[in-house]
């Protein structure tokens, strides 16, 4: 009982802290995602420590829900999302993905031999620039009501490519760290097999819920159709991660199949108090698991500048390149976009230090780094946006019907 007493008091701690820095963070004309993160950085191990550890540990209560959180924030993000509009901006979003992992992973690793790593443990650590943290990119675009914009699927798309690109290049690397060589095969298997789910569950779902989406409601409860595709939503979510991508690239995809039914402008609506509650979860425990006694020193803090530089131009300036088609000014919203690495890089962190790659301050440097990006981008997106929005290329209706 008192096991379940201090899990309550923790998530009432988390979940105030999340509303409070909020709350803070729009007042002053910020997205509410950033009060959150900054939030978590406050109520964590390394300021007040009412949060500790071992209650962000992989498995706790916490983690997991903080987990089902960005699971259900992608589904949204799906949910307003259609098949077809993607693949209007399909050729820009796959370059985008492509250039948005080959830039930084080349600037990392070329940093990280630099500062005297040798290759293998270079290219491991270029591997934590590389992801996008769908989930942070995907709040600031759903405040902002940018959900429909141009820029808005090309990111959305992209970070799906980035996902599977990320997850091979990852292979590769613990691979080499290991000294067992590249193997080919299994690389092109596990890439053919994202591919393959990707499509199959992404095309074939969207139109079988086109051309029959009735059939959800037949159960008796008011609430079926949202019962059935959050059902969806955590199968898909729990089936991607077997393909080795990402939990939240199978919600995405059941969220865009959703989006395909006539129920969907009502999912939209249940799904709201759902988000409500378990969202800030993920964002708060976000910025708990920064360490920053590791980055009490000078050295640490040009080294955490550096790094932070390089992880936000790279990603600038390979999603840059890949929507140039766009226009200039909607190439550097899609450039911003794919900038914050947030979980991502926390999870190829905590690998690097695992595997003896990484010493504890390089461990806090490259997590301290996805948490700037986290939370560097979105006032900067909203900024872009909004004055976009404002003067800048807009996004013609038409074609995103």
């Amino acid at each position: 009982m008192h096991h379940a007493s201090d899990i309550l008091l923790t998530l009432f701690i988390v979940f105030i802290a999340a509303q409070v820095g909020g709350e803070i963070a729009q007042r002053l004309k910020l997205p509410g995602v950033v009060g959150e993160i900054a939030a978590g950085c406050v109520v964590g191990p390394s300021l007040l420590g009412w949060i500790t550890p071992e209650q962000i540990a992989s498995g706790t209560p916490l983690d997991v829900l903080a987990e089902i959180g960005v699971v259900l924030l992608l589904f949204s993000v799906g949910l307003e999302t259609r098949l077809e509009d993607l693949k209007r901006v399909g050729k820009v979003a796959f370059l985008v993905g492509v250039l948005g992992v080959l830039v930084p992973f080349g600037m990392g690793g070329v940093w990280a031999h630099g500062n005297g790593f040798d290759w293998s443990r270079s290219l491991f650590i270029a591997a934590a620039f590389v992801a996008t943290s769908a989930g942070i990119t995907a709040r600031v675009l759903q405040e902002l009501g940018a959900l429909q914009r141009t820029e808005s699927k090309v990111i959305l798309g992209a970070a799906v490519i980035d996902d599977i690109l990320a997850m091979l290049l990852l292979g590769v690397v613990v691979s080499i760290q290991g000294g067992e060589g590249i193997d080919l095969v299994h690389l092109v298997a596990v890439l053919a097999g994202a591919i393959g789910f990707i499509a199959v569950i992404g095309v074939g779902g969207a139109r079988v819920m086109r051309w029959n989406s009735s059939w959800l409601d037949k159960p008796r409860s008011p609430h079926s159709a949202l019962a059935i595709v959050l059902a969806l939503c955590l199968g898909l979510a729990y089936v991607s991660t077997l393909f080795g991508l990402a939990a939240i690239i199978g919600a995405f995809l059941a969220g865009m199949i959703a989006s395909e039914t006539r129920q969907q402008h009502a999912l939209e609506k249940q799904t709201q108090p759902l988000l409500a509650l378990l969202t800030p979860f993920f964002f708060v425990v976000t910025g708990s698991k920064i360490d920053l006694t590791q980055l009490a020193s000078t050295e640490a803090n040009v080294m955490l500048l550096v790094v932070t530089l390089i992880a936000i131009v790279s990603k600038l300036i390979g999603g840059f390149l890949g929507a140039l088609s766009l226009g200039p000014r909607s190439a550097t919203v899609v450039g911003f976009g794919m900038v914050p690495r947030g979980e991502v890089g926390v999870v190829i962190a905590s690998l690097g230090l695992s595997a003896g790659v990484f010493t504890a301050q390089i461990y806090a440097i490259i997590v301290a780094m996805s948490l700037l990006t986290a939370m560097v981008t979105p006032p900067v997106l909203a900024w872009m946006l909004r004055r976009s929005g404002a003067g800048g290329e807009k996004v013609q209706a038409p074609e995103l019907r």
